[in-house]
């Protein structure tokens, strides 16, 4: 390797990405040293065959491309290039290209010597006298006759060399220069040792982009993006001439960028809030954690004696209209007392003349923590180049789909303010507020070939999927006696030790032994009985009983008796640890399913509602690590808290306001009084607010149906025969080629998720699962992040003996045990909470948890319910206590 990778490696600073990069290109200078007139197809098969995936240069010239994350340093990277091609290649005249203005900008600015972010500081060769830089502005105003081994560096947007301008006519830097006896453009092209570097060079592949690319005939093409492809109508189509990949996944797991996280509040429903209150909520919390991170930045700065960083908030207005009516808003005394007027600057087209200028000046300015600033809205403006590192906090108000909010948000934020990770969460972080797309976000971001996801942009061919096969998910305790190592899929938190609970053939044969005689102890009232001292020792015996002896030729390696009472103790501890106590009741009903509407008095016996936390619900996009941010208050009300419950009832399509407006006030009013019969006025308010669908839906109910049930049995006969149940055996139909999918997994087409088996559980009973619509994945999502929760299932067929007919059994999407409760839950369509035959299995189920809570209460056992939960409920910001206290039946 050149000595000179070393030396400018060292000098500056350079990142493992960037010094592998530096690394590519002296070995390519070394196999295709650069030339004037090089022999591009030899040129390409050298480079391929070390660098198989540039399969073409898509340049005139040798040119390849280096795929770099947005916040890893491309810049400084263009710097190591430049030094390096003149200290070991002898090369002086570099041309370096911008997109737009702002990059253009910026690139003079971070090129030019006595800057703050000087490419160059640490290389001797450029401390005493920097290199020349040449702009598209100064290019006609110096002298060409200058010192020819000083390095030149020329700066230009595409727009100034561009072979099609506006109106036809030619760019004035291809025009005939009398001084010169040339134009400068020809000037550059006849230069023996051109050296092109193209920032963002997703931008330059249109056609006259290339064209003038092409005709400066450079003897080298460097290209440096994040995005390496273009868009078409066919989608994404990656370059051919990448030979260096190092996509944000892989950035932000190294550490070198934020941490992306969306933000909600925990067990939020955006459906309770029109468009404008859920605006102005988003940006109250957005506020409030804008506050929190300003104090752990002061905090870290202080505690480390390092520069403060001021954080700011970057709010995406839909327009300028927009735009002025969030500054109106922000900047007004309603909005937390008016704190934030004079800190906040409007950045969009609607701005001219002087206002431009000053805003451009405070935007500029925005990273100095001297400078008041604290918020930025923007419609559009601030795409690439708008390079910043005090970016943390996102408040989008602008429809875009969640992979534009995902891309645009984090290209924006990424940057960390000191240059790496602190190992203090808040300081990074990049918070994206996102109340009603927090499901959507996530889902995105959980995708294969999302932004935070994908460790490899440029991607080798995609084979057809294999054809599938029949898999047998055991539940976990099977997995554990047989010694299976874990089916968790790479990358998954591993939910269980990978070591064998019983470690030699000899101890696991007796284990399996001892499972299958407790099993013939279901009769017990619950599985902890097994643990009782003369159960222990039945078991034993039994056990003992059962156990043959290897023979004289078998006992290679048993060297010793087994102690048959200590391997049931430890495989009684698993059986206890691995089951949920579900008895066995056969519910069976009797008579007819009889329904109909009689006249009442609201009913509010059932509703104990309590106050919804507005903790924010902070996840990480990466890690899906969650985080609360306590103690947020605050929120617009109504005049008069009637006016929850009726807004929400006129909603309904049978009811009229002007017909029975009378009638909706007073049952709201019964629904007020009760709740204030046992919270404060502005806890009432709370329950009312965030759950105001689900109270007038109680209400509708009771004006429609029975005083409490809308259908039900004349009766029911339940029999208790088992005090808990062994799980079965699920034998699954999966991909061979992908046997396992991470749960966490969005899936790009939904609809076949019933074609995948889903494994990396922690809590899960069985060692992989399958989902028959992605609400029940989601659904275990949150149970898997739940602290509450302690284990869950989704049964198989004949787990229980629920009939809600006399030939139709029901079986609950899942079994969830937590530390005070138990569970049967069912996600539901919307659409179908009130489809007669839901609403039997409901009641069915009901009955069921009746005689199992008073099975277990008579064993000091956990309360069994019953949730039925409409699938637009279920979200990532959900807790299952969240779900209960709104879909407890």
């Amino acid at each position: 390797m050149n000595k000179n990778v070393n030396t400018i490696s060292g000098r500056l600073s350079l990142r493992p990405p960037q010094r592998e990069s530096l690394e590519i290109l002296d070995r390519i200078t070394e196999i295709v040293p650069p030339s004037k007139t090089p022999d591009v197809a030899a040129a390409l098969a050298a480079i391929t065959s070390e660098y198989p995936k540039v399969t073409a240069f898509e340049r005139e010239f040798p040119s390849v491309c280096f795929a770099l994350a947005t916040g890893v340093g491309k810049t400084r990277l263009m710097g190591a290039f430049i030094a390096y091609l003149h200290l070991a290649r002898g090369v002086n005249n570099f041309f370096v290209l911008a997109p737009n203005l702002t990059i253009y900008n910026k690139l003079i600015a971070d090129f030019s010597p006595n800057t703050p972010k000087y490419v160059f500081k640490g290389i001797a060769e450029f401390a005493t006298e920097g290199p020349e830089i040449i702009t598209g502005d100064t290019y006609d105003k110096r002298s060409l006759f200058g010192d020819i081994y000083r390095v030149r560096i020329n700066i230009f947007n595409i727009s100034k060399i561009n072979s099609e301008v506006r109106g036809g006519n030619m760019p004035r830097i291809k025009r005939l220069s009398e001084y010169i006896g040339q134009s400068y453009f020809d000037y550059l092209a006849a230069l023996p040792d051109l050296v092109m570097l193209m920032d963002e060079s997703h931008r330059y592949r249109a056609s006259a982009g290339i064209r003038a690319i092409n005709e400066l005939k450079p003897m080298l093409g460097l290209e440096l993006t994040a995005t390496p492809f273009v868009e078409n109508n066919q989608g994404a189509v990656p370059f051919k001439n990448v030979v260096y990949d190092y996509p944000l996944a892989r950035a932000m797991a190294d550490g070198f960028v934020k941490e992306p996280a969306v933000v909600t509040q925990k067990n939020f429903d955006p459906s309770q809030f029109n468009p404008a209150q859920l605006e102005e909520l988003k940006l109250q919390d957005g506020i409030r954690l804008h506050e929190a991170t300003k104090v752990e930045l002061e905090t870290y700065a202080r505690q480390n004696e390092c520069r403060l960083v001021k954080p700011f908030v970057l709010v995406i207005a839909r327009d300028t209209t927009h735009a002025k009516e969030l500054l109106d808003l922000i900047e007004s005394e309603k909005f937390f007392a008016g704190r934030y007027k004079g800190r906040v600057i409007q950045v969009d087209s609607s701005q001219t003349g002087k206002d431009e200028e000053l805003m451009i000046e405070k935007l500029l300015k925005v990273e100095d923590a001297n400078e008041p600033t604290e918020i930025v809205i923007h419609v559009n403006m601030l795409k690439e180049g708008w390079d910043v590192n005090n970016l943390y906090t996102i408040v989008p108000l602008r429809a875009a789909n969640a992979r534009i909010l995902i891309e645009q948000s984090i290209g924006r934020g990424l940057r960390l303010p000191y240059g790496v990770r602190t190992g203090v969460t808040a300081v990074d972080r990049l918070n994206i507020v996102a109340h009603d797309r927090f499901q959507e976000i996530v889902d995105e971001a959980n995708k294969p070939d999302s932004a935070v996801r994908l460790t490899q942009v440029i991607l080798d061919p995609v084979t057809d999927l294999q054809p599938t096969k029949t898999v047998i998910s055991q539940p976990t305790i099977m997995a554990r006696l047989s010694g299976a190592a874990t089916t968790v899929p790479p990358g998954a938190t591993p939910g269980r030790a990978v070591e064998p609970l019983f470690k030699t053939e000899q101890e696991r044969n007796i284990a399996e032994i001892a499972v299958k005689v407790m099993q013939q102890h279901e009769n017990l009232p619950q599985v902890k009985y097994l643990q009782k001292t003369d159960m222990q020792a039945e078991i034993t015996k039994e056990v003992t009983a059962a156990y043959i002896p290897p023979t004289q030729t078998e006992m290679t390696g048993i060297v010793t008796k087994p102690d048959i009472a200590a391997i049931v103790a430890k495989a009684t501890k698993l059986v206890i640890d691995q089951t949920i106590d579900i008895p066995r009741i056969v519910i069976v009903p009797t008579g007819d399913v009889t329904s109909g509407f009689n006249s009442f008095t609201l009913d509010c016996s059932s509703v104990h509602l309590q106050p919804v936390s507005r903790e924010l619900l902070i996840q990480h996009l990466r890690t899906a690590k969650q985080e609360f941010l306590q103690n947020v208050t605050g929120q617009t009300q109504e005049l008069r808290v009637e006016d929850y419950i009726v807004r929400a009832l006129i909603d309904f399509d049978d009811i009229s306001y002007d017909d029975h407006s009378d009638l909706l006030y007073d049952l709201a009013g019964q629904l007020v009084n009760h709740l204030r019969s046992y919270l404060s006025e502005e806890d009432t308010a709370n329950v009312l607010q965030y759950h105001q669908q689900q109270l007038a839906a109680l209400i509708h109910s009771q004006m429609q149906l029975p005083e409490h049930r809308w259908e039900k049995a004349t009766g029911y006969k339940a029999t208790v025969s088992k005090g808990f149940s062994a799980l079965k055996e699920n034998a699954y139909t999966a991909s061979s080629k992908d046997e396992i999918k991470l749960f966490r997994a969005t899936l790009s087409d939904p609809s076949n998720i019933k074609r995948y088996l889903f494994g990396g559980f922690v809590k899960c009973l069985y060692e992989s699962q399958k989902f028959d619509v992605d609400t029940e994945r989601r659904f275990a999502v949150i149970l898997e992040d739940d602290g509450e929760v302690l284990k869950w299932f989704k049964p198989s067929r004949g787990q229980f003996q629920i009939y809600y007919s006399k030939d139709a059994a029901y079986e609950p999407d899942f079994v969830v045990e937590t530390n005070k409760q138990l569970f049967l839950c069912e996600p539901k369509r919307a659409d179908q909470l009130q489809n007669p035959e839901v609403i039997a299995k409901k009641t069915a189920a009901i009955e069921w948890c009746k005689h199992a809570t008073d099975h277990a209460q008579q064993h000091a056992g956990k309360q069994w319910n019953y949730l039925l939960i409409p699938h637009d409920a279920i979200t990532g910001n959900m807790t299952l206590e969240g779900l209960a206290s709104r879909y407890q039946v």
